[in-house]
C-alpha cells in the first residue's frame, strides 16, 4: 500500500503534500509553552493549538530515520498512523516538516508517566497492577494485529491519565513493522531487553514483547525493574518481597514471562489468557514458608544454536545506552530470593 493512502492528518490538505512545509506554517497553527521532556529521541515540546486553544505535545524527530520509500516519511510516523485507529495509543494529529527535523503533533492530556507515577506511590495494589496491566496487553495485541511492533515497552512509554487511569502507549520511535522472523537490530532500553538479544543478539517479536511484559508487570508490582546488568538477566532471577503480599498467580505470570530460554517462555497469546490476567479480583496469598530446592541453572544455552544457525546475514546492531534506574529499596532479611528455572519447574527460596 502507498504511504499516501494511510495519511489524513491535516484538515487542510493531505498530508503527503505537506513535506516541505517550514516553520512558519507550523507558527501558524500551534503556540510552544515550554519543554516537556528531552531524550535520545529529541525533544517533545508543549503546545496548544491555536484554532481551539487544545492543549498538544509536539515531538520533534531527525530525518536520519526514513522509510526507504517515494514518500519519505519518518518511520515513527508511518507506524503511529498505522494503529491510529487503537484507543490505547496516543493520538497523532498532524506533523510538518522541517529543515532538519520532523515535527510530531499529538494530543495532551492531564497525565504523568508511568515511571513517575510508580516512583511517586511505590508498588501498585495488585488490583491497580491488574487493571492497568491489562489495558497494556489489550493494545499491544491491537498493535500487533495491525502489523506493528512497538519494541520498547517500558514505564516511561506509557502515560496514565490521572483522572480515569486509562493508558496511552507512546513513543512509536524504537518500533518497526511486525513479521514472523529473527529480528537482529534493537534500539529499545537495555533493562528490558530479553537474554537472546543480550547474548545472540537476535531475538523475534514475541519473545521480546512478553519478555518486556514481565519486567514491566514485576516494576509495577514492586516497585521497580528486576534487573540492572546484563549478568542479572542473563541469570534471570528474581527477589520477591513479601511484606507486598503478591498473589502467586501474577508471581507464576511474571516467572513465565521472564524464563531465559525464549522457546518455552510463555506467549503474548497465553499471556492474555493467563488465570490472572483473566480474573477480575486476585485474592493474595500468604507468605510462603521458607524452602530450599535444587536450582536447576537456566536454559538459554539449549536455544544458542537455534539462534546462531538462523537463516539470514547479521546486520549491525544497535542499542540504546538508556540509563537504568536504581533500585528503590533493598530487599529486607524477611524477603525471598526467586530464582527461575523455566516457566514449568518450580523455583527456590532463600532467605537473606
Amino acid at each position: 500500500m502507498k504511504l499516501k493512502n494511510l495519511f489524513s492528518l491535516s484538515s487542510r490538505r493531505p498530508t503527503v503534500t505537506r513535506l516541505n512545509s517550514d516553520i512558519l506554517e507550523f507558527q501558524a497553527k500551534y503556540k510552544i509553552k515550554g519543554v516537556l521532556g528531552k531524550g535520545g529521541f529529541g525533544v517533545v515540546h508543549a503546545a496548544i493549538r491555536k484554532s481551539d486553544g487544545l492543549p498538544v505535545a509536539v515531538k520533534e524527530v531527525s530525518k536520519d530515520k526514513v522509510l526507504d520509500n517515494d514518500d519519505k516519511v519518518p518511520l515513527e510516523v508511518a507506524l503511529m498512523q498505522q494503529v491510529s485507529d487503537i484507543p490505547g495509543v496516543i493520538s497523532i494529529l498532524d506533523f510538518f516538516d522541517m529543515p532538519s527535523s520532523y515535527y510530531i503533533v499529538m494530543e495532551r492530556f492531564n497525565s504523568k508517566d508511568l515511571f513517575d507515577f510508580i516512583s511517586e506511590s511505590g508498588p501498585l495494589p495488585e488490583n491497580l497492577a491488574k487493571q492497568l496491566f491489562q489495558q497494556i496487553l489489550t493494545t499491544i495485541s491491537q498493535c500487533h494485529a495491525h502489523g506493528v511492533l512497538h519494541r520498547d515497552i517500558k514505564d516511561e512509554n506509557i502515560l496514565i491519565d490521572l483522572s480515569t487511569h486509562q493508558l496511552k502507549l507512546i513513543d512509536f520511535g524504537s518500533g518497526t513493522f511486525l513479521h514472523d522472523g529473527v529480528y537482529t537490530e534493537f534500539e529499545g532500553t537495555r533493562v528490558y531487553s530479553p537474554p537472546e538479544w543480550i547474548k545472540f543478539r537476535r531475538y523475534k517479536a514475541d519473545g521480546l514483547t512478553v519478555w518486556s511484559l514481565g519486567i514491566l508487570l514485576y516494576d509495577m508490582l514492586c516497585g521497580d525493574v528486576p534487573y540492572e546488568t546484563d549478568d542479572q538477566i542473563m541469570a534471570a532471577q528474581l527477589v520477591w518481597f513479601p511484606q507486598l503480599n503478591i498473589s502467586q498467580e501474577a508471581k507464576n505470570l511474571v516467572r513465565s514471562c521472564l524464563t531465559p530460554d525464549p522457546e518455552s517462555r510463555i506467549s503474548l497469546s497465553q499471556v492474555l489468557n493467563h488465570p490472572w490476567v483473566k480474573c477480575s479480583q486476585p485474592e493474595p496469598i500468604p507468605v510462603m514458608n521458607q524452602q530450599q530446592q535444587q536450582h536447576k541453572g537456566n536454559s538459554l544455552e539449549s536455544v544458542e544454536h537455534h539462534f546462531l544457525s538462523s537463516s539470514g546475514a547479521s546486520s549491525s546492531t544497535s542499542t540504546s545506552s538508556a540509563s537504568s534506574s536504581q533500585i528503590n529499596s533493598a530487599p529486607e532479611e524477611e524477603s525471598v530470593l526467586c530464582m527461575e528455572v523455566d516457566c514449568s519447574s518450580d523455583y527456590l527460596e532463600l532467605s537473606v
